[in-house]
């Protein structure tokens, strides 16, 4: 089945079909390392982890690129505020965002590119833009894009730039803008290089150049490193649905204003979500961050699973009584998992429905995630198959080892691409070794009392096993017990 994707240039689903059918090259945004990401930032980079996986499952090899911004406004000034480097700034905050990749069960890209490390891409850049008359030099050192030379500026994010800039006309050196960011109505030249100012000495943030010392605009360092790593041309460029104009709009203009190619032949963009309802800001406290989701008691499995419970392109409510919500549907991932190794099989079993059910739930998974990455169908098509599998697992009737290994390889296959129960088999086995000894004998005592018929004292052991998060079930095989 062939793979369809959202391509954001096009704003239409198209097949993908990479440059090169043995590997698939991808550029990820990453984050500005300054503070840590918060659970918004986190939407994009899971779904970016989710491509990564998904494209590995459908068999292509994978080049996957991720960068970390560590010379930008908002670092200088966080480092200008506290009277150090950018580099002091940048590196423990570039720490814990790769354990927090780590916590979700993010898979590791290829490269992590840093822009201070590629400097010299950024000059070779800007001074190719120069020679093809795409750039300008500025009286204070700066280097300017001028978005008149590049006739198809805006087509990424349906602008009309001429019509549209500051200072009417066409003079477009009047028109520079050397913010980073700005807004969508305010087309005008932007800044390659910046001409050095005294807080960039002050903070390390200071380059010599063709054109005096300075430092790189935002837009730039991400042409360098993306196509330092990938070539001038590459398959896929994901990133959230803000970083469209203009961070890749320009990222486009400067890319292919210098190789005269086109950049990237898929761009992908991930919508923003609310938090229990409401626009994320910091103003309003809800910008949490994935340690201070797990200092509220929520396990990272259940932050995972709400985040791809939604499509990419869709909006997503993250609230509270949906990690309630997940933590229960992961269990539910669990307890099948077991109940498949635990189950009693024959050896001379003729084959059950089983064989069959996991074979049509891996082609609906599969056609579910060909549909531009669709994972609310996808987790239907999973739970549909542990349904399935239950009923069939229920009824009084011989089972084949062939077939529970068969539907254990489904679920695993599944969830390859979901990384929701790798995740959440570590927490579980995270139950202290004393507490499980406990548990044991403890829930031995009750299958004795009940033996006894002594049905009070059974249930004073389960209020007990209950009272330290611990939950009885009892199944055809005897009873077992969970961490709640």
């Amino acid at each position: 089945m062939p793979l369809r994707l959202y391509n954001t240039m096009t704003r239409r689903l198209e097949e993908f079909v990479p440059l090169d059918s043995t590997r698939v090259g991808v550029y990820a945004c990453g984050p500005t390392v300054y503070r840590p990401p918060h659970i918004g930032n986190f939407r994009t980079f899971v779904f970016n982890d989710l491509l990564h996986r998904y494209l590995e499952w459908k068999g292509f090899g994978v080049t996957f690129v991720m960068n970390l911004t560590d010379v930008e406004d908002k670092i200088i000034n966080e480092a200008a505020g506290m009277g150090v480097s950018i580099g002091e700034v940048t590196a423990p905050m570039a720490d814990a965002f790769f354990a927090d990749l780590r916590t979700l069960a993010v898979l590791p890209a290829d490269l992590y590119p840093r822009a201070t490390e590629h400097i010299d891409e950024m000059i070779d850049i800007i001074e190719r833009l120069e020679k093809r008359g795409h750039a300008y030099r500025a009286p204070d050192g700066s280097v300017y894009f001028d978005i008149s030379s590049f006739p198809t500026y805006g087509r990424l994010a349906r602008i009309e730039a001429q019509s549209i800039r500051s200072g009417a006309g066409l003079s477009t050196r009047a028109g520079g803008i050397d913010a980073d960011e700005y807004e969508k109505a305010d087309a005008r030249d932007f800044a390659l290089w910046k001409g050095v100012k005294d807080v960039d000495r002050q903070v390390g943030a200071a380059w010599q150049t063709p054109w005096g010392e300075g430092r790189p605009g935002w837009h730039i360092e991400c042409s360098a490193m993306s196509m330092a790593a990938l070539g001038s041309t590459f398959d896929i460029h994901t990133g959230g649905e803000d970083l469209i104009f203009p961070h890749h709009e320009d990222e486009i203009a400067q890319s292919e204003g210098a190789s005269g190619e086109p950049f990237v032949r898929y761009w992908l963009h991930v919508k923003h979500l609310l938090v229990n309802g409401e626009k994320m800001s910091k103003s309003k406290g809800n910008d949490f961050t994935i340690d201070q989701l797990l200092e509220k008691g929520y396990s990272a499995s259940s932050i995972r699973y709400l985040i791809i419970s939604a499509q990419y392109r869709k909006e997503l409510n993250f609230a509270f009584d949906g990690l309630d919500t997940a933590r229960t549907a992961i269990q539910r991932l669990l307890d099948f998992e077991r109940r498949l190794i635990d189950m009693p099989t024959a050896a001379d079993a003729p084959l059950s429905r089983l064989h069959e059910i996991t074979e049509h739930a891996l082609h609906d998974f599969e056609k579910a995630m060909d549909d531009d990455l669709n994972t609310p169908n996808a987790l239907a098509v999973v739970f549909n198959f542990v349904r399935e599998c239950n009923a069939e697992l229920d009824r009084d009737t011989p089972t084949a080892r062939a077939a529970t290994d068969a539907a254990r390889d489904a679920l695993a296959s599944m969830d390859r691409v979901l990384g929701i129960l790798e995740i959440a088999r570590v927490e579980r086995a995270d139950v202290a070794d004393d507490l499980a000894v406990w548990a044991d004998g403890m829930v031995a005592e009750r299958q004795e009392a009940r033996r006894r018929r002594d049905y009070a004292e059974s249930d004073r052991i389960r209020d007990e096993l209950e009272g330290r998060g611990i939950v009885v079930e009892d199944t055809p095989q005897g009873p077992r017990w969970k961490k709640a």
